[in-house]
């Protein structure tokens, strides 16, 4: 009864909400369907307020708590295994070449990557809510693209490193110092804030029905605008052109260094010194083939089947398992590393 009477008060309510957040952010929501309970009971009428639901890996109680267990042990493991390459490198100063400086910076990325995406999904497992905020969205999007973008800097920068140390040693302390790859550290962050930021302005000119759901259990760039009433042609452009030059000349520049590489390779005469420089790119060319390899299998799940859980799959492979795997598959092939993990893990604690 109450509810029934409350009801054109509500509307009256909701009206002037859609309108307010119309004025702040024009066309976010403007010719949206949201359906009344997904507005905030305590948000100002200023604040993007409305929710959208997320789907989830899974609506089965039982799974959710294998999954949340999953995850969180994987999140862990992650942000443990990163920090402690980070240590490693910033602890011994055997390991301050630019080589471990590239290494130090990719593990920090790694970290951002899963805490982006990980925590927000073990929250709405614990809290029952498979929901997030327009604003929430909007972050997911955009600090996403900045480190998955610089993680494609990082990439070819450290293939630059070894094509220099392998094929030009003598100039390798002239080409790689400090100045140098700190410049190009902020170079990469500075294209990918700008990547992210351009992407992020141009859906907040679009329309959204928000009684769909999303395709995924966090706000990815593509699946966002999949929930949009309106034409996304320009993003969509825009989409292809920044994958095309930041993805497609990082991995240009990757397979470049490599070819060079393996052509000064073949020529050493020893074993020896072929054995010790494949070994020295070997944990390198792994982290690159686990890193687009996944990067391939979400664009496949995604174009080649309507399944939302295969691409819910190859997003999780791809969110979660490199992240995961760059710290050992670098500590199991660098014996610098093991050598400083050692140090770091043997340290007898100082009071």
């Amino acid at each position: 009864m109450a509810t029934a009477q409350g009801l054109p008060g509500a509307i009256e309510l909701f009206l002037k909400l859609e309108e307010a957040m119309n004025g702040l952010f024009p066309r976010a929501i403007k010719g949206s369907t949201l359906p009344f309970d997904t507005l905030l009971p305590d948000s100002q009428p200023s604040d993007l307020c409305f929710k959208i639901p997320l789907l989830g890996l899974t609506e089965d109680p039982e799974l959710q708590l294998l999954i949340f267990s999953l995850f969180l042990t994987l999140y862990l493991v992650t942000v443990l295994g990163n920090l402690l390459i980070v240590l490693a490198v910033s602890s011994d100063s055997h390991l301050h070449s630019p080589m471990y400086f590239s290494l130090s910076n990719l593990s920090f990325t790694d970290i951002w990557v899963n805490t982006i995406t990980i925590p927000k999904m073990l929250v709405n497992i614990h809290t029952q809510n498979q929901s997030i905020t327009y604003t929430g969205c909007l972050s997911h999007v955009y600090f996403f693209i900045i480190f998955t973008d610089l993680e494609h800097f990082l990439l070819p920068a450290m293939a630059y490193d070894h094509y220099v140390a392998i094929c030009h040693p003598l100039r390798y302390t002239f080409s790689m110092n400090r100045c140098f790859c700190g410049l190009l550290i902020v170079l990469s962050l500075s294209i990918s804030m700008v990547n992210a930021l351009l992407h992020s302005l141009m859906v907040l000119q679009l329309s959204f029905c928000i009684d769909l759901e999303t395709l995924h259990f966090f706000c990815e760039l593509a699946q966002v605008l999949k929930l949009a009433c309106s034409s996304t042609l320009i993003n969509n452009i825009l989409i292809y052109l920044a994958a095309c030059v930041l993805a497609g000349i990082p991995l240009s520049g990757i397979i470049y260094s490599y070819t060079q590489i393996i052509s000064s390779v073949l020529r050493i005469s020893s074993v020896g010194g072929k054995y010790n420089a494949f070994s020295t790119c070997g944990s390198h060319l792994s982290v690159v083939s686990l890193f687009y390899g996944t990067s391939l299998g979400v664009y496949i799940c995604s174009e080649s089947t309507p399944s939302s859980k295969k691409t819910e799959i190859a997003s999780v492979m791809y969110i979660v398992v490199p992240q995961m795997m760059n710290p050992f598959i670098y500590s199991l092939r660098n014996r610098d590393i093991q050598l400083s993990l050692r140090k770091i893990i043997g340290r007898k604690p100082s009071f």
